[in-house]
């Protein structure tokens, strides 16, 4: 499959500018904590002497915590929350939502890093340790309470190594290393999948009827979705009519409009590895790359050309020759990443969210013109807003702006273009800023920064 490109050029800002900035936070000039070092500790790994530095850098609107600054703030820009020293075989984690998984091998042990934004709080995992932290209402942090926490927090309360997190918008979702899935927090719509509606202020095991390893999972704000080892998906939580659980007639809510027992999709009539989760919609990719998808549909969601949505799984009729290795869903928008490093975007369009440099929705996926000189290598969306790393360690970011989501100062409330996000330089010694992946929630962002020249 062939896309016409005409190329757009993203919008970037001069180092003069950001040094003018530089005055504007006071956090920028924080050392930020070293949260985990591979020199003195590793599950994993005995400890080595050679390592690697990385940040966790974060913006947005913070007035809950999830920024991890300590503080209620607002960051117009990136500024570090916390350091950790990883050995130079690290890798991010292999359980990403919507992300193929990227390694050859699982059997050469590493330690694996990885990020994720929920509605309005944060969680970071390295070398199967959670941090979280942010807003508590609901118990979503998982410590026992409903109090917010202002700093990455380590939770104890998860009895085995964590592979992968996934943030909803007031729960919580842990993928552990023996292959079992944790939920925690409010239960409304039965997002949480354990047979009751009220919330869990602990991690909680979930004891679905699948007889074998989970692989994947991937939540949204009130729907959740794991994939077993040999490719089956299951899936609870809201519905409404809508058909996001693609479980068909009678197979749906049994309280409120929600589901709370983990249900199998059998419509799909192939195995998949990768799930991502919208706000009314839930995409899917087979191990080929394949894009599956189904729910509402009247923003053009899923990218069919028209706004017929419903319950059964389909594949998108423009990709079946494309093989994309990573899906990412906003509320009412898409992404897709290809092997060659090209992004496509389809759906509603009125905050920018698209990058087609206009305000327009798109009935089916279109490659994102403004990225086409890039090799993208990561996405991420957030409810209104979309995010790129490219091979080179650069971060793109587009969309809704008016909580200072998109990490550039002086933007309008809606940016239609992607833009480069520039980081501030600090006389701290360590290297360029090389962004590794990124993470979008409604009003913040993170994303996962090498100092050391990898």
């Amino acid at each position: 499959m062939a896309f016409r490109r005409r190329i757009l050029t993203p919008i970037s800002y001069s180092t003069s500018l950001l040094s003018w900035w530089r005055h504007l936070s006071s956090a920028a000039t924080k050392s930020p904590p070293l949260l985990w070092d591979c020199t003195s500790n590793s599950t994993t790994l005995t400890a080595t002497k050679e390592s690697i530095t990385l940040q966790l850098f974060s913006w947005g609107r913070g007035a809950s915590g999830q920024l991890g600054g300590g503080i209620e703030e607002i960051r117009i820009y990136p500024a570090p929350v916390a350091t950790l020293s990883v050995p130079p075989n690290f890798s991010l984690s292999d359980a990403i939502p919507g992300r193929l998984p990227q390694r050859l091998s699982s059997s050469e042990p590493r330690v694996e890093v990885g990020i994720s934004c929920g509605l309005f709080h944060s969680g970071l995992v390295v070398d199967g340790k959670l941090w979280i932290w942010g807003k508590g209402d609901g118990g979503r942090l998982g410590f026992g309470h409903e109090n917010p926490i202002f700093v990455p927090t380590l939770n104890p309360c998860l009895e085995s190594d964590v592979r992968g997190i996934a943030l909803g918008g007031l729960h919580s979702v842990a993928l552990d290393v023996l292959g079992r899935v944790f939920t925690w927090g409010y239960g409304g719509f039965g997002a949480l999948g354990h047979s009751v509606y009220h919330r869990e202020l602990l991690p909680r095991l979930v004891e679905g009827s699948w007889d074998e390893e989970i692989h994947h999972i991937a939540t949204s704000g009130t729907h959740t979705a794991a994939i077993t080892k040999s490719g089956k998906l299951y899936i609870w939580g809201r519905d409404e009519g809508d058909g996001r659980l693609g479980l068909g007639p009678g197979r749906g809510p049994d309280h409120a409009g929600g589901l709370s027992t983990p249900s199998e999709v059998k419509a799909l009539p192939v195995p998949v590895a990768a799930v991502s989760c919208g706000g009314f919609f839930t995409m899917a990719l087979t191990k080929e790359g394949q894009l599956w998808n189904w729910g509402a549909n009247s923003n053009y969601e899923l990218g069919r050309g028209d706004k017929i949505g419903g319950w059964k799984p389909q594949p998108v009729p423009s990709l079946e020759d494309v093989r994309i290795i990573q899906i990412a869903s906003g509320g009412y928008h898409s992404l897709a990443l290809t092997d060659k490093g090209e992004v496509l975007s389809w759906g509603h369009g009125g905050h920018g969210q698209l990058g087609h440099s206009s305000l327009h929705s798109r009935k089916v996926p279109e490659p994102v013109e403004a990225l086409a000189n890039e090799r993208v290598t990561y996405i991420a969306c957030g409810g209104s807003s979309s995010a790129a790393v490219t091979d080179n360690g650069k971060l793109y970011m587009w969309g809704n702006a008016a909580d200072n989501q998109l990490g550039v100062p002086g933007l309008p409330e809606i940016q239609s273009l992607p833009v480069e996000v520039k980081f501030l330089m600090e006389d701290d010694g360590l290297g360029n800023h090389n962004v590794l992946s990124v993470a979008a929630g409604a009003s913040h962002a993170m994303c996962l920064v090498s100092r050391s020249g990898c």
